[in-house]
């Protein structure tokens, strides 16, 4: 098992971003950069962000905004995951996705993701969300349920 920390984020975006950045792009994902403009431009949007360390380097980070499109019930949406490609598969996008969640409790029910690949959906998947259709997300979960299935908080 990987040790690893999480650090919220409400200031700067850490120093060490643009490797994460460099990594994201290398792999041909965008949401990076994104993160990075959005982070700047609009910082208000995010409810929260969470950077991830691990042997002392920035691993992973992901945030979580309102839903971007109107929905009938207020609903959150976890956006702009991302887990350096050298360290996958050790647990480190569960924990950024159970802190997010944890920081959704109590606030909104449902939680929304829009996954970009297959890889993406296999891992909400695995976590609990559920795939949906004809909507702009993908995926969405119950949050007391998935938190009571998954013993979080």
């Amino acid at each position: 098992m990987t040790m690893i920390s999480l650090e919220r984020l409400d200031g700067n975006i850490p120093q060490a971003f643009p490797d994460l950045e460099a990594d994201a792009k290398a792999g041909g994902h965008a949401h990076m950069t994104r993160l990075a403009a959005e982070f700047t431009g609009d910082r208000a949007m995010f409810h929260a962000i969470f950077a991830c360390h691990s042997e002392g380097r920035l691993v992973g980070i992901g945030a979580i905004t309102d839903e971007p499109t109107p929905t009938l019930l207020p609903m959150w949406r976890m956006r702009r995951l991302y887990v350096h490609q050298h360290y996958r598969r050790r647990g480190i996008a569960q924990a950024i996705a159970d802190a997010l969640l944890l920081e959704a409790a109590g606030k909104v029910s449902i939680v929304s993701v829009h996954a970009g690949n297959d890889g993406a959906a296999r891992f909400w998947e695995t976590i609990g969300f559920g795939r949906v259709e004809n909507r702009p997300w993908s995926h969405e979960a119950g949050v007391s349920q998935l938190l009571s299935a998954r013993s979080i908080g």
